[in-house]
């Protein structure tokens, strides 16, 4: 008898998780990290970057149901690059402060206020300010060379614990962010995020 109600225990709680990932929910939470970015050169090109830290901080949104949910968020970030100008023998550091935005899908694995998420999609950044070290001569690389908006791709893996969020992603550039064609530079970077859900 008493096995049967372990049994019928267990199938009902899995019915409930069950019914609970097919509801509709929202959150909303906020979040901060450090990055690790590289401005990286295409193709062998002149400049060889490498890679720097940075920061980022800011909100997330949760809406979901039926065990996948959409994640739109927006951060404030500082990206930078270590560079060398292969030809002019010079070096110096390239800096970016942006406002990121991804838009996310994803799924959650767990039970309770426990989980791991997977989450992927695109991130749009509009550069509100950039900076180049004075150790570049101005006619070799300023900050006129760079857009003022950037496309990427990022992905990678999450973990919930109560109201606690701990992330790990990774950014790939997928549009170029250098005005000179003859030196295609694209933004690649590691993030890793702790936020906190407000409710």
């Amino acid at each position: 008898m008493k096995k049967y109600f372990i049994i019928a225990f267990l199938l009902s709680a899995t019915v409930i998780v069950a019914n609970a990932q097919l509801l509709p929910s929202f959150q909303l939470g906020v979040k901060a990290g450090l990055n690790f970015s590289n401005l990286k050169s295409e193709d062998g090109g002149w400049l060889d970057a490498s890679t720097r830290t940075g920061y980022q901080a800011g909100v997330w949104a949760r809406i979901g149901g039926a065990g996948i949910h959409f994640q739109p968020e927006l951060y404030l970030t500082g990206k930078s690059s270590e560079a060398k100008l292969i030809q002019e023998n010079e070096e110096g550091k390239v800096s970016f402060t942006s406002l990121d935005l991804p838009l996310l899908l994803g799924t959650r694995i767990g039970l309770g206020p426990a989980g791991l998420r997977i989450v992927a999609g695109p991130v749009v950044s509009f550069v509100v300010d950039k900076s180049i070290a004075d150790t570049f001569t101005e006619d070799v690389l300023n900050v006129n060379d760079y857009k003022n908006q950037a496309w990427a791709v990022t992905g990678g893996l999450g973990l919930d614990i109560s109201n606690f969020r701990a992330d790990l992603r990774y950014e790939h550039g997928l549009s170029e962010l250098s005005k000179n064609e003859s030196a295609p530079q694209k933004v690649n970077l590691w993030t890793i995020g702790i936020g906190y859900r407000l409710f």
